[in-house]
């Protein structure tokens, strides 16, 4: 007898069929897969186990990231979409600036930007206490000593005495420090030219507004 080669369409997990016959075999189409062999009668059947199509797999690579790959930068995924880490992105790159802008041409003792918000704050507030500096930065009062501590070793802030309250200290730019204070701020005018070249006046303004209000909202 004439033996028949034929391929069985088989669900994966499914029984093997018990019997085919030669017409059986001539209707059935080939199915790629797995392949096992086996006897039935005097019929070779080959039997291919249908495998599910292959489907995206979850998480799988957009066409820009798979770009991004091929160009030695891995995806961002969600990150871009997220405002915490936009702004310490952005945080960054200004911070980066200042110090190759205004730091590094304050040599040789250069300036931080929280050493320039102290002396900002002094030179508005003559006589200011330290707990109010403290209170005007936002922070407690061991840090505000250590940063008026520096800045007198250096010559550009003197503490005195407030009258009635022999544990105060009233602060106040010296002679040399009021003239590394109109340097520095010269240089970080700047500097906020430089970072915020593409924004108008009016975005300027609405960007310090909104980003007041996450501030806000930050801080509750």
């Amino acid at each position: 007898m004439r033996k028949y080669v034929c391929a069985i369409s088989m669900p994966e997990g499914g029984d093997l069929p018990a019997a085919a016959t030669a017409e059986e075999c001539r209707r059935t189409p080939s199915i790629w897969g797995r392949e096992t062999g086996f006897q039935v009668a005097d019929v070779n059947i080959s039997v291919k186990k249908n495998r599910p199509a292959p489907t995206a797999a979850a998480g799988a690579e957009s066409s820009p990231a798979k770009a991004n790959r091929r160009n030695g930068a891995a995806a961002l995924g969600v990150l871009p979409g997220l405002l915490g880490y936009t702004l310490r992105r952005t945080q960054e790159a200004v911070f980066g600036d200042f110090l190759a802008n205004v730091t590094a041409k304050l040599s040789p003792a250069g300036m931080t930007p929280g050493q320039f918000g102290v002396l900002a704050i002094i030179a508005a507030n003559p006589g200011l206490k330290q707990i109010e500096l403290g209170g005007a930065l936002g922070v407690d009062r061991s840090t505000i000593v250590a940063a008026v501590d520096k800045l007198e070793k250096r010559g550009l802030v003197e503490r005195r005495s407030v009258p009635h309250d022999r544990r105060a200290h009233a602060l106040n730019l010296t002679g040399e420090g009021q003239r590394i204070y109109r340097k520095a701020l010269g240089l970080i005018e700047r500097h906020e030219e430089k970072i915020t070249d593409g924004l108008s006046a009016e975005e300027r303004a609405m960007l310090l507004a909104l980003l007041a209000k996450v501030m806000r909202a930050a801080a509750q």
